[in-house]
């Protein structure tokens, strides 16, 4: 499903970014493979709310699609994985060991199961037993408070999971901290699955990136948002051009309109700040899109301004 010899790259799963006509765009301008943002076991079993349950849908482009779930409890990871089963159309499930947020950590899921390793192992082992789906993947971090990176990638491995993706900083390091690409070369030499390599990666340094850390893959995660053409940059080894960038963003606009309505346009204003960063009259472009309600008008505005 996904051909690691080619060097893929990844969006990460980024909570209110990268849903479904995000998704959609990337794929067609770069991205090997899609991951939804991170779901709740909790929430697939206990709500099951079509709004929890619209999250595992995918955009008929991509493939391979990868659902990302968190918890820490292996009764519900194994029911919410049984939900999981009835959509066919998923690829693989990778367990969110990553997130920093206190909410997530609070109730031991994400970056506080790097403190709990044979907890990991056991609902690793749990998804692996329970999937239908091809793949078993695991989001980790360096360590929790200090960096256990070396074990916590032979945990996973030893689990059964067929790949890992590691960001390379601690949940104590945040998003802030320096990376350290050399701890991320030693975990891809201490296992022989996989290796994902996340944190800090853009267009600029991807390739120093791959070669440093020796790694399978890479995985975008914030340099995506405002620039989902950063893997078409990555793999031409260009800049993208404005009317590229128009296509993409108008791309974009079409995908969400498409997929939440009218609403959509009201959604998508957060991703116009994005684009419009640092552009000349982005501060009156950005008021004006906050006033407008009709798609029609917003979609021609969009088209001016990126012209």
């Amino acid at each position: 499903m996904i051909d690691f010899s080619k060097k893929p790259l990844f969006l990460a799963p980024l909570a209110g970014f990268s849903d479904l006509p995000l998704r959609s765009v990337v794929k067609k301008f770069g991205c090997d493979v899609t991951v939804s943002e991170m779901i709740s076991a909790n929430a697939l079993v206990y709500e099951s709310s079509d709004k929890t349950l619209e999250m595992l849908k995918k955009s008929p482009n991509e493939n391979p699609y990868i659902v990302q779930i968190a918890g820490s409890d292996v009764a519900n990871i194994k029911k919410a994985v049984q939900i999981i089963n009835k959509f066919d159309d998923i690829d693989g499930i990778d367990l969110n060991c990553g997130c920093p947020v206190p909410k997530v950590v609070r109730q031991c899921a994400g970056s506080a199961l790097l403190n709990d390793l044979e907890l990991l192992k056991q609902i690793i082992k749990t998804i692996k037993e329970t999937s239908n789906k091809k793949l078993t993947s695991v989001k980790i971090r360096l360590g929790f408070n200090e960096k256990n990176h070396v074990s916590i990638a032979k945990a996973c491995e030893d689990a059964g999971a067929d790949y890992i993706a590691i960001h390379g900083r601690t949940r104590a390091g945040g998003y802030s901290a320096q990376v350290d690409y050399d701890a991320i070369a030693q975990v891809k030499s201490s296992i022989k699955i996989p290796v994902i390599a996340n944190g800090d990666i853009n267009a600029q340094n991807a390739d120093e990136i791959l070669n440093t850390t020796n790694c399978d893959a890479l995985m975008i995660g914030r340099a995506s948002i405002g620039k989902p053409w950063i893997f078409n940059e990555i793999k031409s080894g260009k800049s993208v051009d404005i009317n590229l960038k128009r296509e993409i963003i108008l791309a974009h606009f079409d995908a969400m309109i498409e997929h939440y309505g009218e609403r959509g346009s009201n959604i998508f204003r957060k991703h116009l700040h994005q684009y419009s960063k640092g552009m000349s009259e982005a501060t009156n472009f950005r008021n004006e899109i906050n006033r407008i309600e009709d798609t029609g008008v917003m979609r021609a505005l969009i088209e001016s301004f990126f012209a």
